[in-house]
């Protein structure tokens, strides 16, 4: 399918207002689609940028459609240190009639990448386009884990139309349904119902609150491991870091955190799709979001270039430490650890493999069993 139809070529006077004066960087650097006679092959490209000028179904959010080319602003000017990736920006999906028709332009542009192998980086836009990114996963045949970086759980209620909080009731209700597992990094508990809460845990999601990731971002990491889709809303991220939203808060994650889990996510082998979504450039204050996004970026890129095979499989088997830990009421549970990069894992029953971490094979050793080990056993019975 040529996809070309679906999007904007990036603007001239976006690149040329950032002043790319340096070879190496980004914006010199990678491969811009700016020329709609001229779409460039995707043969060879790891990762894509897509822009989506969406805001239709933001909840008192208007104004983040103009998120992607305020970021390529801040992004552009960063260096390039990684010889051996190739990136190419597709700019921006076409704004439709509706809402809907621009979820559909945005499901086709990431079904080619998908066939492409290359992980694309969705710059929204309001959160509400997770949800057609998640369809295209239909096609691979394949369950699929959400994370999301979220202080709230955009479940909404019930009679609510689809929008930037309410996507994860539609994602959970699809059918068919193919959705295995939802993490939720850094809800912050005042701003969600208990019963809402409690809905979460019948459900088996895991959920993390702000305060148990934030003094120890490293828990983040088996988290964000697990993903296929890792979905960002900035409002994670404290008022003072991130001032580029309607709904700020003044608790939140610094944007140090942010460039730590986005490194994570882009070392994981798994994940095939990140987007950022819900900045609000005209709540900025001089372009301070901006410059912290594209810097999450930059870091997910990093991530990226580093990307080993640490996922267990029969081939690799070698590469893993094994540890057995004896339990007298349940199966033993099989731990590994990878040599090089030092990535925990816990197998269970039909070689099932669960990102961990070195807690979670310390708790074990005290005759605990993880929790993370007990929820994901009990949705494979």
């Amino acid at each position: 399918m040529d996809i070309s139809v679906f999007l904007n070529p990036v603007k001239e006077e976006v690149i040329e207002s950032c002043h790319l004066n340096h070879d190496r960087q980004i914006g010199n650097s990678i491969t811009i689609f700016k020329n709609e006679d001229d779409f460039p092959s995707l043969d060879g490209f790891q990762v894509a940028f897509v822009g989506v000028e969406e805001d239709r179904n933001a909840v008192d959010n208007e104004g983040c459609k103009a998120a992607p080319d305020v970021i390529r602003h801040a992004l552009y000017p960063l260096f390039y240190h990684w010889r051996d990736l190739k990136i190419i920006d597709l700019g921006n999906v076409k704004t439709g009639f509706s809402a809907e028709d621009t979820y559909y332009a945005l499901e086709q542009v990431f079904l080619q990448l998908l066939k492409y192998h290359i992980v694309p980086v969705i710059i929204g836009g309001s959160q509400d386009l997770t949800y057609p990114i998640y369809k295209v996963y239909e096609y691979t045949g394949k369950f699929v884990n959400i994370t999301a970086i979220d202080p709230r759980f955009d479940i909404g209620q019930d009679k609510d139309s689809l929008n930037a909080e309410s996507f994860l009731s539609y994602i959970i209700l699809h059918q068919p349904s193919y959705l295995f597992n939802y993490t939720n990094i850094g809800y912050q508990t005042y701003y969600i119902d208990i019963d809402t809460i409690e809905l979460m845990k019948q459900l088996m999601f895991d959920i993390y609150r702000l305060g148990t990731i934030k003094n120890r971002s490293e828990l983040s990491e088996p988290l964000v491991r697990n993903a296929d889709i890792l979905t960002i809303d900035v409002a994670a991220f404290c008022a003072s870091d991130m001032p580029g939203v309607k709904r700020s808060s003044p608790n939140g994650f610094s944007s140090e955190d942010g460039c730590k889990m986005t490194r994570y996510a882009g070392l994981s082998q798994r994940l095939t799709s990140i987007g950022f979504f819900n900045y609000n450039p005209k709540y900025d204050i001089n372009n301070q979001s901006a410059n912290n996004l594209s810097e999450m970026i930059w870091y997910f890129l990093e991530g990226f270039s580093l990307r080993q095979n640490d996922i267990p499989t029969a081939k690799n088997r070698d590469d893993f430490k094994r540890y057995t830990i004896n339990f007298e009421d349940y199966d033993d549970i099989i731990f590994l650890c990878h040599k090089t990069t030092g990535k925990w894992w816990m197998e269970i029953p039909e070689n099932h493999f669960i990102p961990c971490s070195k807690d979670d094979y310390d708790m074990a050793m005290r005759n605990e069993i993880p929790d993370r080990w007990w929820q994901f056993y009990q949705k494979l019975m």
